[in-house]
């Protein structure tokens, strides 16, 4: 039967006690990791979240009462101790931080009973995840879990304090917003009061951020919580948590210098990791063309090649067919694995195949100096020579090619070096490359739309240069955009905002907006445009991801407390569900009929 606390008061959590407490008399409270019975004495590993104490139970010291209870406890038992310090009789614990005492105890209180968990309670689960998921008021009671969750805390912690004496104003923006179409879908919540009419809940406070800076309050931020309805990956979530902030009269240069100051800071006091400032900078197009990617992973070469004007008359209808189409041949070298087997190599055929190639070259250079290759019938000796040398290629390196539209090239070689980084354990995974990734288009062009949309949204500012191209030239105009990047991971991004009214009607209309369109979904913020408007300029950065880096998790899971899973539902509440039928009515909603099937 539970007891109750009455009377008792915890001096200590498991885990603050040390030699320096011996002979003190303490009182402890936690869940029991596992208890031993070796007869007359008992010992209980007694666990919170500071880590894990032992305890013993010697049947002449503790009383007959105390023992019987000893031998009671179970795994996840809850029990209050009360003992005194003492220096560990047995071997030293070197894997403990309380590993050279333990507590004799006088005292014990069983506070609640458990049932025995559907899995261990231990650091480094082999646990299947959906079952820590559905348990997961169980799987966060793991030192890891928690380590990470405290951690997580910790850096909220520090970027208040270091934006708070940076002069920022920590204000809240709302939940229940308008809907904006624009980019990511929105999820909806319908209005009891307004029927028909919808709130959006916020992918980011970025509207009103910008308004606050018309407001005058000059220097924001905001640890907001963000929603996107969108498919997930192990980074992503459809609610997630991003460090957001925004400034009044600065440009490029003042975002980047106070965010990362702010970065190397946590970086500092989280894990004791030195950042060192300035952060290396390259263009969008130099981050594109040398890794295929704009959140590139520096911590390892095999960087890409433009080989197309070698490629040029070739022989090889693959390449030259390519190039005829407007498109470009690239290729990475990868050093030393020229007699890597066939079936490997096809299966990164395959890969490839995943990031949109119709197939992938190979030229391995043997260590004999010869000739394997996939194309190499197709091209005379000293065109292959050429683009050996081309490539930077030497004996026993494997050369591997893509040839299609650039955009197409870039993904598969991209993607293609990343994974084989990781297959030939090229990575150093206990290294930090910071870098920022600047000046990116500021239009895509959309296939299923056949229009361009921003890349970033539609109040990033161009380059000033290229404003006479956004009428006539979209594709090749330049925003004043810029990305925070971690071991290949976008941490965040930003960029000065548009804060004249002439440019933000010629960005609406590159975009396709009427002006009757622009206004009917974003007339708040214009209307507060003509007001007076200072330049101003943000960022937001992803806690999520950037909590998951320093810990080197795998996915953003290991670092939220109540995640989701692909499919956007939780397994432990099972949410989202069915409502009562009288929910709906209220709402003036019905179900089309396939979905309640």
């Amino acid at each position: 039967m539970a007891e109750s606390m009455k009377g008792l008061k915890r001096t200590y959590r498991c885990g603050e006690l040390s030699v320096a407490n011996v002979g003190e008399d303490v009182t402890v409270m936690g869940w029991v990791q596992k208890q031993r019975n070796k007869g007359g004495i008992i010992f209980v590993d007694l666990r919170d979240r500071s880590g894990i104490l032992q305890i013993i139970f010697e049947e002449g010291d503790c009383g007959q009462e105390n023992f019987v209870k000893a031998e009671k406890m179970r795994s996840e038992f809850v029990v209050a101790v009360t003992g005194r310090v003492e220096k560990r009789a047995g071997a030293v614990n070197e894997n403990l931080a309380t590993g050279q005492i333990e507590v004799r105890a006088r005292q014990a209180r069983i506070l609640s009973e458990a049932e025995t968990p559907p899995f261990p309670i231990e650091e480094d689960s082999r646990t299947k995840e959906e079952l820590r998921l559905k348990y997961r008021y169980l799987d966060l009671r793991r030192p890891d879990l928690q380590r990470n969750l405290i951690l997580r805390s910790k850096i909220a912690t520090t970027i208040r304090a270091f934006l708070s004496r940076e002069g920022f104003l920590e204000i809240e923006t709302p939940i229940l917003n308008k809907s904006t179409p624009e980019g990511a879908r929105d999820y909806l919540v319908p209005s009891r009061v307004h029927p028909g009419c919808f709130y959006a809940l916020p992918q980011s406070p970025q509207i009103f951020k910008q308004l606050l800076m018309c407001s005058g309050y000059d220097r924001y931020f905001q640890i907001a919580r963000c929603f996107r309805d969108e498919d997930l990956r192990a980074d992503r979530q459809p609610e997630f948590t991003q460090v957001d902030l925004e400034m009044s009269f600065v440009d490029v240069d003042d975002v980047i210098d106070a965010t990362e100051r702010m970065v190397a800071e946590v970086c500092r006091e989280a894990i004791g990791l030195k950042v060192d400032l300035p952060l290396p900078r390259m263009t969008w197009d130099e981050a594109m063309n040398r890794f295929g990617s704009d959140k590139p992973d520096t911590r390892f070469g095999m960087e890409l090649r433009d080989v197309s004007s070698v490629a040029a008359g070739c022989g090889f209808g693959v390449f030259t067919g390519a190039l005829e189409a407007g498109g470009s041949v690239r290729g990475i070298n990868v050093k030393g694995q020229a007699e890597m087997p066939r079936k490997k190599i096809d299966a990164l055929v395959e890969f490839a195949k995943g990031y949109g190639a119709r197939g992938l070259a190979y030229l391995a250079v043997m260590p004999d100096g010869t000739y394997k290759s996939s194309f190499a019938k197709f091209m005379k000796e000293e065109q292959l020579q050429a683009l050996v040398e081309a490539m930077e290629g030497e004996a026993g390196d494997l050369l591997l090619f893509a040839a299609d539209r650039l955009k197409i090239v870039w993904a598969v070689l991209g993607a293609l070096r990343v994974e084989l980084a990781r297959q030939l354990g090229l990575v150093d995974n206990d290294a930090f490359h910071f870098l920022w990734v600047t000046e990116f288009p500021q239009f895509e062009w959309s296939d299923e739309e056949e229009r361009y949309v921003a890349m970033h949204h539609p109040f990033t500012m161009p380059m000033e240069e290229d404003l006479d191209k956004l009428k006539d030239q979209p594709g090749a105009v330049r925003a004043k955009a810029y990305d925070i990047v971690l071991n290949g991971v976008e941490l965040g991004g930003g960029s000065v905002r548009i804060f004249q009214g002439d440019v933000q009607e010629q960005m609406f209309e590159a975009l396709g907006f009427t002006k009757e369109k622009a206004h009917e979904q974003f007339g708040f913020l214009l209307d507060a445009f003509r007001y007076g408007v200072p330049p101003h300029a943000g960022l937001a950065i992803g806690l999520d991801r950037f909590v998951m880096l320093l810990v080197k998790a795998e996915s953003i899971r290991e670092v939220i407390a109540f995640p989701k899973v692909k499919d956007a539902s939780c397994l432990m509440s099972e949410a989202p569900s069915a409502v009562e039928p009288g929910q709906l009515a209220e709402l003036c909603l019905s179900l089309m009929e396939e979905a309640v099937q």
